[in-house]
């Protein structure tokens, strides 16, 4: 049997429609199979463990993946915590998050962060957002078909840095993405580097030059199962942390 690395999936926050009601952690399916199909073995982080713990789980996965979700708590990075468009901020999901990345970056770990992942992967680090990118971003297309299309709505292209890590994944330099976020990445956090943005300049993706692979996407790749430059992205994701799982065995 191969022994496939372990890849940790941060966790939502819900509350269970029963009499009475359940809270409950979960993470949806498109994530699971992406990352199973990738060759990774993925693990659900739940919310509400205490740094100890955190740091218990970090060590023995090879890899942490940062899905989407809720808003980021502005207070994380000095922005306005009374803008009237947050929605689903919760901010044991901020701390739990942000104490992995930070750990991933410094633990050279390999990392994918998605859609809220790749504003927390920003946050974490020092970087800003718009708190809501239509109100406060005048140049802004819209970015937020949330609840108004299919999660597979390929809402606008993307433009890709080349010869970057992301435009070899992907062959090529322009591609569509769908889009269900309504915030967005203000200033990058020192030691980032912007590789993808949307027509009207907002930064889609980055990385982190100095690391084996901290990678984060503002879009949704795992709603595109049958899109194989997409799922590059996860096989590669997995493949670096294969690499940690034959180094540390």
């Amino acid at each position: 049997m191969i022994k496939r690395p372990l890849i940790g999936c941060t966790t939502y926050h819900k509350i269970a429609d029963q009499d009475p009601p359940i809270g409950v952690y979960g993470l949806m399916p498109p994530y699971v199979r992406a990352v199973e199909a990738a060759g990774g073995l993925p693990v659900l982080i739940p919310l509400g463990l205490d740094e100890e713990s955190l740091a218990n789980i970090f060590e023995r996965l090879d890899g942490l993946l940062i899905p989407g979700g809720g808003d980021v708590d502005p207070q994380n990075y000095r922005g306005d915590a009374t803008h009237p468009t947050l929605r689903d901020i919760n901010q044991d999901r901020d701390r739990v998050e942000i104490a992995l990345v930070r750990q991933a970056v410094a633990a050279q770990k390999p990392m994918l962060a998605i859609c809220r992942g790749c504003q927390v992967f920003n946050v974490a680090l020092g970087g800003t957002l718009w708190e809501d990118v239509a109100s406060q971003n005048g140049e802004a297309i819209v970015h937020d078909y949330y609840m108004k299309n299919a999660r597979t709505y390929l809402a606008h292209e993307v433009t890709i840095t080349p010869d970057s890590r992301l435009a070899e994944l992907l062959q090529t330099t322009v591609t569509p993405v769908n889009s269900l976020h309504h915030q967005g990445l203000k200033t990058l956090a020192p030691g980032l580097e912007a590789i993808a943005a949307a027509p009207d300049g907002l930064v889609e993706a980055f990385h982190l030059p100095a690391h084996p692979f901290g990678l984060a996407v503002q879009w949704h790749p795992e709603w595109m199962p049958d899109a194989p430059e997409m799922q590059a992205i996860f096989r590669r994701f997995a493949a670096q942390a294969a690499q940690v799982q034959d180094a540390t065995s």
